[in-house]
């Protein structure tokens, strides 16, 4: 496999918008189909979502999805057909496992302040399990200028939640200004810049650029002011 880079901007992206929600997406969702872009590695979709004060999604039905999401700003409650509810705010990690189905909802928790939150789905390795639901609050410390592994199924890996798929983990990290670090060496790289300003391959990333990355090799990103970074780890693509 040849070492590739292609950067994805934040203004090229499909965004549905409504009176309640900004959705942008870094991959084909919903009405905003374009075969040449469907996923990256496992990954199919990476939604980066604003949602306003009171209001959410309702009640509606997923299946043989594993998803992950990540809060930047505000908490956003979740309740699912399987009895789980939570709120999720910075720094809290979640997962829930669609598997043979499962209903959920999921609402700004709050009146007054939007909630912004990235998130993401991979396909699992086995279709129709029991669903599942789990979430983590992670120690900002943890993610202070390194990677932090917040959600895997890599098996050796020491991460805040799993997932159901063995060649997939999701890392994290805040990244003051002027610091560095190295991403992982793996076939697939998705690097998102939740906030902030990095360079990379010779590139500047602000917020809501992406790069995918094949054969990485383990690259340097660069903090040019405070960043928040999500970054996908795959060793395996779909149909693999």
């Amino acid at each position: 496999m040849p070492a590739t880079v292609e950067i994805r901007r934040a203004a090229d992206r499909a965004v549905t918008t409504t009176s309640w929600l900004q959705s942008r997406h870094s991959f084909s969702f919903g009405d905003h189909y374009d075969p040449a872009n469907t996923h990256h590695g496992v990954l199919l979709v990476s939604n980066d979502d604003i949602v306003q004060p009171a209001a959410g999604f309702d009640a509606h039905p997923h299946r043989d999805m594993e998803i992950v999401t990540w809060v930047l700003e505000g908490s956003l409650a979740h309740r699912d057909s399987t009895g789980n509810s939570g709120v999720i705010y910075p720094g809290l990690a979640q997962r829930m496992s669609a598997g043979a189905g499962i209903t959920h909802s999921e609402k700004n928790a709050s009146d007054t302040d939007p909630v912004r939150f990235v998130q993401m789905w991979v396909w699992p390795d086995e279709f129709g399990i029991e669903p599942s639901y789990q979430q983590q609050a992670i120690d900002d410390d943890r993610l202070e200028g390194r990677l932090m592994t917040i959600a895997s199924g890599i098996p050796g890996h020491d991460a805040a939640i799993t997932i159901h798929n063995r060649s997939a983990a999701l890392h994290a990290a805040r990244l003051p200004a002027g610091t560095e670090l190295t991403l992982p060496a793996a076939p697939y790289l998705h690097l998102y810049v939740a906030r902030g300003r990095v360079n990379f391959d010779e590139a500047a990333l602000v917020d809501g650029d992406a790069a995918r990355i094949t054969a990485s090799t383990g690259a340097t990103v660069a903090a040019r002011e405070d960043a928040e970074l999500l970054v996908w780890e795959m060793h395996a693509a779909l149909g693999d």
